[in-house]
């Protein structure tokens, strides 16, 4: 099918785009189970209906174990030692069908799981937030983003953006410090590893942003993005991920 295309485009044109485009007019099939979708996703009824939903207790970082809850609406984490950032929607849990999606754009980009993950994020977020001036995907390091080739935050943030017609800001914040990679380390090993690794742009105005991610497992990441956006002047931060990590 690629070769079909490749007589259509300019020799030019990157191969990730020419992939990227075909995965949109590829006819909707389930990418859980392979039958036919519905509402014209990638997406069957019965695998829409096991997607594992996420019911946060806590709506500053999503937390779901009722073990920390507090009559405030704030798990005892937020409450004791508050993220830099003020809310987050997560509208699933990192398990199963919703793993499986997360798993297959991040280390395989594999761009119809990105469409999928952006739209479900999407019929969430036009229920429950309340819309910002911008979206802003989380950077990658420069040298993470050539090892990956692709961000799978920006293809989320990008189908989100059409979604809910919204500006995506990719070029106000950026990741100037190559961390190590987050996978395996602890919340304290996290929070060192991550610190003081972004810088936003003196250009940058918005107010209200929400940042956009895949999974949340301790915040760390965001809470740091988040507080340098707050020093260069935005007074509120939403999380946007597709997933909160049990």
């Amino acid at each position: 099918m690629y070769k079909m295309l490749s007589r259509f485009t300019s020799p030019g044109i990157p191969a990730i785009l020419i992939r990227r485009y075909f995965s949109y007019l590829i006819p909707s099939r389930c990418i859980l189970c392979g039958d036919k979708g519905f509402n014209n996703r990638d997406l069957c009824l019965a695998c829409y209906t096991e997607l594992p939903t996420n019911l946060p207790i806590c709506y500053q970082c999503a937390n779901n174990d009722v073990t920390t809850s507090h009559s405030a609406g704030l798990c005892l984490e937020c409450l004791t030692n508050p993220p830099a950032f003020d809310e987050t929607f997560a509208p699933f849990v990192h398990y199963r069908g919703i793993r499986y999606l997360i798993l297959q754009l991040k280390f395989h980009r594999h761009y119809p799981s990105a469409r999928l993950l952006g739209e479900l994020m999407a019929d969430y977020l036009q229920k429950t937030a309340e819309f910002p001036d911008c979206i802003i995907p989380v950077p990658l390091h420069k040298n993470r983003y050539c090892e990956r080739g692709f961000n799978q935050s920006i293809e989320m943030a990008r189908v989100l953006s059409k979604k809910l017609n919204l500006p995506l800001d990719m070029h106000s914040c950026s990741r100037y410090r190559d961390t190590a990679h987050q996978v395996g380390l602890n919340a304290e090993q996290r929070n060192e590893n991550i610190k003081n690794a972004f810088a936003v742009s003196p250009n940058f105005r918005a107010k209200h942003v929400a940042l956009v991610d895949d999974v949340m497992t301790t915040g760390s990441t965001v809470h740091e993005l988040a507080m340098a956006l707050k020093i260069a002047g935005c007074h509120r931060v939403q999380v946007w991920v597709c997933a909160k990590a049990r």
